[in-house]
């Protein structure tokens, strides 16, 4: 009877408001601890399901030990806390997230806390001095677009590469094959050469390649922290024989051979005087930030297309015209990014569903002082708000009652008018101050990729016939674009008179 009045009091004083104006508070079904469990136990899953159980609340307060979570879940609202960047960011929070992924030094965790958002006229930091480097670097413009002709270009060349290695007599692929890995493969090895060149770790050790896949698995263990050598050793293991690998990148000067921004940001940790040490555990981030969201939103894009047969049909339509606009511009033997973004509608519009579906990321905020948010709801200091996207992805209010299936054909109706969803709506790239620097490259890369990929080769299911598509793993926290729950298996065949147009193919901006 004690324990049974303890758990009343404690669910009365945990649901209890601040302040009259705070968000209406979920209470758990476990006191205190109960909303932190869900999280554990059922992922980023947890939170779009108490998002979409308060259709009429835009936003809920969930009391978790000591403090607040904020979850908002309605894109107005969201693009209030996008707007208030003064009391609202996301930079407090980043000192001990990145010391705690890349495995920092006290040193190196003391160098990046200082000045995390300066006023005009201060001092700026580390994070506000790498800030401006990345995006003045992947802003619309001659580099970036450089840059993803050159990418474009590499993951091209393993393309042809896989086929050439892997193809028997028959012209097929042996399989089945895990296509995910397949994907996988050429991503990986194709950006780590686009960005860090010929030497980089991967290429010169091969089977790091599988230590980054592992780090990536491991990342969620890795931000909590607690003995990572124990709790997620693969991931741990992975992160330290790459940082390894990174060290000796940088000792024997292959750092000449990277791309601008890669050697930016090695010149900037040089001025803030990091080792090198940390300056590798700085490249394998950057390496993540160009790997796992393009490698993972390509799978989804191909998947979903050879899926579906009128996809198919449509989206290979589409390359084709792209294919002869890029001729009449560029000469033959030629593939425009360009004219793949202008010509293939049907491909962009998969390409923002698979977004859609399958990005359920978190905009995370520290509140540094008392707010209220849109002049209506009080949030407290001290206290975190996130930007729920896969609450935000689910609303039926905004998308349709079909919302909860596949449908690209939503990208395309009202053509020239916009899409008739709030611009915060869509949050594929995040929002507001930490809206993805790279979105610009990345759509560039995937989409000519794609349209590259599905160009030159078919997949079909094990049996000869079309492709199923697994249900996405929502059961973990979604620190980017959602894994499938099974790793689907195909056979790759080859197209071989595509597959010879591809190995003198050019790409172009």
């Amino acid at each position: 009877m004690g324990l049974l009045t303890l758990s009343f009091a404690l669910r009365y004083t945990s649901g209890r408001k601040l302040h009259p104006s705070e968000p209406t508070v979920v209470q758990p079904w476990i006191p205190v601890i109960g909303h932190l469990l869900g999280m554990v136990v059922y992922g980023g899953r947890y939170i779009k399901r108490l998002g979409l159980c308060y259709p009429q609340e835009p936003i809920l307060t969930l009391p978790v030990p000591g403090s607040r979570i904020y979850v908002v879940t309605e894109p107005s609202l969201a693009a209030s806390v996008q707007r208030n960047t003064k009391t609202l960011s996301m930079t407090p929070l980043l000192p001990e997230i990145t010391k705690r992924v890349l495995g920092l030094d006290q040193k190196t965790y003391h160098v990046i806390s200082q000045n995390l958002d300066p006023e005009p006229g201060e001092p700026r930091g580390f994070f506000a001095d790498v800030h401006d480097l990345v995006y003045t670097s992947f802003g619309p413009g001659d580099y970036v677009n450089a840059l993803s002709c050159e990418a474009v270009q590499e993951l091209c060349f393993q393309l042809l590469e896989t086929i050439d290695v892997t193809t028997d007599a028959t012209g097929s692929v042996p399989g089945p094959v895990d296509l995910l890995a397949w994907v996988r493969h050429m991503v990986t090895v194709g950006t780590a050469k686009a960005f860090f060149g010929p030497h980089n770790p991967i290429a010169e050790e091969p089977d790091l390649a599988h230590d980054f896949w592992a780090f990536d698995h491991g990342l969620g263990g890795l931000l909590i922290g607690i003995f990572p050598s124990l709790t997620v050793p693969k991931a741990y293991a992975g992160r330290e024989r790459l940082t390894a690998a990174f060290r000796k990148y940088l000792e024997a000067g292959y750092l000449e051979e990277a791309t601008s921004i890669v050697k930016g940001r090695a010149r900037i940790e040089k001025e803030y005087g990091m080792s090198t040490d940390m300056t590798a555990r700085s490249a394998l981030s950057f390496l993540f930030a160009g790997i796992v969201n393009a490698t993972t939103t390509t799978f989804w894009v191909a998947l979903r297309i050879f899926a579906n047969e009128i996809l198919l049909a449509r989206v290979r339509q589409e390359i084709r015209q792209a294919l002869e606009v890029s001729c009449q511009r560029s000469g033959p033997d030629t593939l425009s990014i360009t004219a793949v973004k202008e010509t293939c509608t049907t491909l962009l519009a998969v390409y923002r569903e698979c977004l859609r579906v399958g990005s359920e990321n978190f905009s995370v905020r520290m509140i540094k002082e008392d707010t209220m948010l849109a002049d209506r709801y009080f949030l407290k200091k001290g206290a975190v708000v996130q930007i729920s996207g896969g609450a935000i992805h689910g609303r039926s209010t905004i998308w349709g009652q079909d919302v909860d299936e596949f449908n690209p054909d939503r990208f395309l109706r009202q053509k020239g008018k916009g899409h008739g969803f709030h611009p915060a709506a869509f949050r594929g790239f995040g929002g507001g101050k930490t809206l993805c620097p790279g979105r610009e490259f990345a759509t560039n890369e995937i989409l000519a990729f794609v349209a590259i990929f599905i160009h030159g080769v078919d997949w079909v299911a094990p049996d000869g016939g079309r492709l199923s598509v697994p249900e996405k793993n929502d059961r973990v926290m979604p620190v980017h674009v959602l894994e499938p729950a099974t790793a689907p298996k195909g056979i790759v065949r080859p197209r071989a008179e595509e597959v010879k147009m591809l190995s003198r193919l050019k790409v172009v901006m």
